[in-house]
C-alpha cells in the first residue's frame, strides 16, 4: 500500500502541489458530477504531478491530457476519476489496466482495489512508470510491456478492466478476461476522431451488456508488430 500523509485514505508524502489538486478535484471532477467518495479520496491523494515530465509539472492539475513522450497522453483528471467511478471499484477486486502510460490511472485506482495488473505497449513507458510507482510506494501496481489486446491472460479473470487508448472494436480477449459481474470501462471508436466511452458489464449468466457514456478523444489503441 502506498504511504500515508494524512488524507483520507492515505497517499504520498505531502508537496507543495497539494492545494492545487484539491482545488483541481473541488472545481474540475466533483463540480462535473463524480460523487463517489472514495474516488475523489484518490484523487486529491495522488500527486499526478509525478506522472509527468518535469516541464510539464506546472501544468500538471490543469483539466486537459499532458504529452507524456512517444506519442502517449496522460489522460485528463476529468476522464481518469470518471473511468474510475464508472468501474464501481471495491476493496477486493482484482484489475487490468491496458495502456499503462505514465502510471497515473494505475496509481489511483489501485488506492480503490486489491491488485493491478497493468500492460504497456512501449517499452520505455512500461519501465518509466514502474519506477515512479515503486518509488512512490504503489506495491500493489504490477506493470509489464505487451499487447494490451492480449489482456494479461495468466492473471485473468478480473474484476475491471480499464482501457487507457482507443480501440477501433473492443478486443475480444478483454471482454473474455472479464469475471461475471466484472466492468470492463474502454474508449471505442476511429483513429484521431471522436470516441464514445462505454461501461461494458459481463452478468452472472455470462452476458454481455453495453453502455455509452459520453464522448471522449484518446490515443489509438496500438496492436504489438510481429518480427
Amino acid at each position: 500500500m502506498a504511504p500515508d500523509d494524512g488524507t483520507p485514505g492515505g497517499g504520498p508524502p505531502q508537496d507543495a502541489f497539494r492545494q492545487t489538486r484539491l482545488a483541481m478535484v473541488a472545481e474540475q471532477i466533483a463540480a462535473r458530477g463524480v460523487k463517489d467518495p472514495r474516488v475523489l479520496d484518490a484523487m486529491r491523494a495522488v500527486p499526478r504531478h509525478e506522472f509527468v515530465p518535469a516541464p510539464s509539472r506546472a501544468d500538471a492539475y490543469l483539466d486537459s491530457p499532458l504529452p507524456i513522450g512517444h506519442g502517449q497522453t496522460i489522460s485528463q483528471p476529468y476522464i481518469v476519476a470518471l473511468m474510475t467511478e464508472l468501474a464501481r471499484p471495491s476493496p477486493a477486486d482484482r484489475v487490468l489496466e491496458v495502456g499503462t502510460g505514465s502510471g497515473y490511472q494505475a496509481a489511483v485506482i489501485s488506492r480503490l482495489v486489491a491488485r493491478v495488473f497493468s500492460v504497456e505497449l512501449v517499452d520505455p513507458l512500461a519501465q518509466s512508470a514502474a519506477a515512479v510507482l515503486r518509488r512512490l510506494g504503489y506495491a500493489n501496481v504490477t506493470v509489464r510491456s505487451g499487447d494490451g489486446y492480449l489482456g494479461w491472460p495468466d492473471e485473468a479473470p478480473f474484476d475491471i478492466i480499464l482501457v487507457t487508448a482507443a480501440p477501433e472494436d473492443v478486443p475480444a480477449a478483454l471482454v473474455a478476461q472479464l469475471k461475471p459481474g466484472g466492468r470492463l470501462v474502454v474508449p471505442v471508436g476511429p483513429v484521431h476522431d471522436v470516441q464514445d466511452l462505454q461501461l461494458i458489464e459481463k452478468d452472472a449468466a455470462g452476458r454481455v451488456s453495453t453502455r455509452s457514456v459520453i464522448p471522449v478523444r484518446f490515443v489509438p489503441m496500438v496492436k504489438k508488430r510481429e518480427g
